[in-house]
């Protein structure tokens, strides 16, 4: 909760204000105000508009729920704003009722009074900013910011589609593949998507897209999970100029916390509001946290190439996620990188040892791939090579949002797979 103080009343000349307030309304209603701040709110309204003042109440109406939820209104109110200074008990006692009964409605103290035993007194009733009287007019269109913001972020949830990807083996690309499709996603399919590095040491989809300074890592992110809101998140956060956003591992030099896989599903739930798409890059040792999210994912790709090593590592591991992490097979995905057509193992013989199909094949063309990694632009190049285009049509089979038309047709396609 935050405090405001006098510094320029309501009434002074009209501010720029935020950005946020050019694209968003408020609907406001008032409790109790006394005459003088009613006035400077009338016209700080008028002088703006972003708000909408639906109602002026005289009565605290502290008893009767159905009187008071005809009161509210229906939709309830973004913001109501509640004179303390005529009953301070039965403000309190609004207040609660209000933040229990209406929790999308943000509560208002306003006040005379700035002692501190009183705004916490008013902070635990459940209001969200306290404004001492005269009311400034700065501080107000902050406080009405952060409501639009809240707002906004409802309005703009996602139930993000978590997509893991596990190398077979140390060296089988699955950080290139990971921020190229990332990358793909987000700037070919305007898809909102974020890519997670969980690696414990030694990540490197920072440095594959460009990123060589950061202050916080993921691990960090997943220690604050109690705390963590959208303002927190943003400080984690870097954004790459395809539209991609990254929380990155930590540094090579830097031990990771030792973090419970309960706090990595919390982290995870909170993201998933936020994005269409989370892309995670685990490494191939799999802990009991790695285990937890694993179970919690959409989709599972598992990164393999044709060497022998790989490929019983891979047998190996799509056991394990059949049985311990108890995935259906058709979350499963076996992508094969750096295909060659003339591999001294051939498809057939990849698939018999896996026991099941190859669901991708991304064309082995390592020196364009280490050129684009060394630019940290994995979308700079789209169209210039066999392994850009492969990769941009199956970051199309996961995120290009089909017609309806398509819907009807997908059946059990590829585009299918992601009921998106």
């Amino acid at each position: 909760m935050s405090e405001t103080g006098t510094k320029e009343p309501l009434d002074q000349s009209p501010s720029a204000g935020s950005e946020w307030a050019r694209r968003s309304t408020l609907s406001l209603i008032t409790l109790c105000l006394d005459s003088d701040t009613t006035d400077l709110l009338n016209r700080f309204v008028a002088s703006i508009s972003f708000v909408r003042l639906r109602a002026r109440l005289e009565d605290y109406r502290t008893e009767g729920h159905d009187v008071f939820l005809d009161w509210m209104g229906d939709p309830p109110p973004d913001i109501c704003l509640i004179d303390f200074d005529k009953n301070r008990r039965h403000a309190v006692m609004v207040a609660e009722k209000i933040h229990a009964d209406f929790p999308e409605t943000a509560v208002f103290a306003v006040s005379s009074q700035a002692q501190p035993d009183l705004i916490i007194q008013a902070m635990r009733s459940g209001c969200g900013e306290y404004l001492v009287k005269p009311v400034d007019r700065e501080q107000l269109l902050s406080a009405l910011a952060r409501v639009g913001v809240r707002k906004r972020d409802r309005r703009e949830q996602y139930n993000a589609q978590v997509l893991t990807f596990i190398g077979a083996k140390g060296g089988c690309g699955v950080t290139t593949l990971i921020t190229q499709l990332g990358a793909l996603l987000a700037h070919s399919y305007e898809r909102k998507t974020l890519l997670m590095d969980l690696h414990p040491d030694f990540g490197d989809a920072a440095l594959y897209l460009g990123l060589t300074k950061y202050r916080y890592h993921s691990f960090e992110l997943i220690e604050n999970t109690e705390r963590l809101d959208a303002e927190l998140l943003q400080s984690f956060v870097f954004h790459h100029t395809s539209g991609l956003d990254l929380i990155p591992a930590p540094e090579g030099s830097e031990a990771a916390p030792d973090v419970l896989p309960g706090a990595v599903i919390q982290t995870l739930d909170f993201l998933r509001s936020r994005y269409e798409f989370i892309l995670v890059d685990l490494p191939s040792k799999l802990t009991d946290r790695e285990h937890e999210l694993i179970r919690h994912s959409d989709q599972v790709f598992v990164i393999t190439v044709a060497e022998v090593s790989a490929l019983r590592n891979t047998a190996r591991l799509l056991e394990y996620l059949s049985r311990k992490a108890m995935l259906q097979q058709d979350q499963i995905r076996v992508v094969l990188n750096r295909h060659h057509k003339n591999s001294l193992i051939t498809d057939g013989q990849i698939e018999k040892v896996m026991g099941r199909k190859v669901f991708w094949k991304v064309p082995n063309q390592y020196a364009h791939v280490v050129k684009t990694i060394n630019q940290g632009d994995p979308v700079a190049q789209l169209a210039s090579s066999e392994v850009m285009r492969n990769l941009k049509e199956l970051a199309g089979a996961i995120g290009r949002k089909p017609s309806p038309e398509e819907k009807k047709k997908q059946g059990h396609s590829i585009l299918g797979l992601w009921n998106r």
